[in-house]
C-alpha cells in the first residue's frame, strides 16, 4: 500500500503535534501535513512530546486550506466523533478495521484529515471528504482526545498493511475519474424529475459518499461511466 499522509486541522495545541507525531513514527506513517495552523511544528512542547519522531515535525507540510488539500490527494478520509442518523449521508462513517480492509492495496493517494483539536471537522469540510471512519466508543462519553483517536486508526491500518494481500494488483480509481463520473451523475439527476431541488441535492451528496466509499477499480468505473452515460 502507498504510503497514507496524515493532515492536521488547523492544529491549535503545540502538545498534540507533537503526540500525532509520536503516534505516526510508531506506525510507520512518514508524512504529516498541517493545514492553516495555529500552533508550531517546531515549538518547544511539540518537539518535546514527539520524542524520537522530532523529524516528522521537521519534515511536516504546510498547506492553507481544504481545497489545496484536496488537490493534492485522489481520497480524502475524514474522522469525526459526531455521527449522524441514516438520513445524514455525509456523517454516515466506517469503523478503522471496516476503513483497513478497505484501503489495502490501493494505489492512489490517500490523506487521512484530523479534526481541529477542541471543535473538529465543520460540516463543509465533512462534505468535501470521501468518506468518514470514526471509533466506537462509550455512549456516555463519545470524544477521544485526537492522539488517542489518531493511534487507533494508524495500528488497524498499520495492522491490516502487514498482512499478505492478494489484491494489490487491482487499481482503483484516482481523483480524475471520480471527477468524470460525479460529472455523470450531476447531468443524470439535473435532467431527472424530482419534486424539490433538495431532493436533487440530496441524491448528489449521495453518490458522493457511494463512490467514495466503495473505492471502484478503474473497469468497475469505466461500466458504470457507460451505464450513466446510457442513462443521459
Amino acid at each position: 500500500m502507498q504510503p497514507i499522509a496524515v493532515a492536521m486541522m488547523e492544529p491549535e495545541y503545540p502538545d498534540n503535534l507533537g503526540y500525532i507525531a509520536r503516534a505516526m513514527k510508531n506506525f510507520d506513517f512518514n508524512k504529516l501535513i498541517l493545514v492553516a495552523p495555529k500552533a508550531k511544528k517546531d515549538s518547544v512542547n511539540a518537539v518535546m512530546k514527539a520524542k524520537y519522531a522530532k523529524d516528522i515535525l521537521e519534515r511536516a507540510v504546510l498547506m492553507k486550506d481544504m481545497q489545496e488539500l484536496k488537490q493534492n490527494f485522489d481520497y480524502i478520509i475524514g474522522t469525526t466523533a459526531v455521527l449522524g442518523t441514516d438520513y445524514n449521508i455525509p456523517r454516515l462513517p466506517l469503523a478503522p478495521p471496516v476503513l483497513a480492509e478497505k484501503i489495502v492495496g490501493i494505489k492512489g493517494k490517500l490523506c487521512i484529515l484530523l479534526g481541529r483539536d477542541g471543535s473538529g471537522l465543520t460540516n463543509k469540510e465533512i462534505e468535501q471528504c470521501d468518506f468518514l471512519v470514526t471509533i466506537p466508543t462509550s455512549r456516555e462519553y463519545k470524544t477521544l482526545n485526537i492522539a488517542h483517536a489518531a493511534a487507533i486508526i494508524f495500528y488497524e491500518i498499520a495492522k491490516k498493511s502487514n498482512e499478505d494481500s492478494i489484491i494489490s494488483h487491482i487499481k482503483p480509481i484516482t481523483a480524475k475519474e471520480k471527477e468524470v463520473i460525479m460529472k455523470l451523475v450531476d447531468e443524470v439527476i439535473s435532467s431527472t424529475q424530482f419534486t424539490t431541488e433538495g431532493q436533487k441535492q440530496t441524491q448528489r451528496e449521495l453518490w458522493q459518499r457511494l463512490i467514495g466509499k466503495s473505492l471502484l477499480t478503474r473497469r468497475e468505473a469505466f461500466c458504470l461511466m457507460g451505464f450513466l452515460r446510457k442513462m443521459k
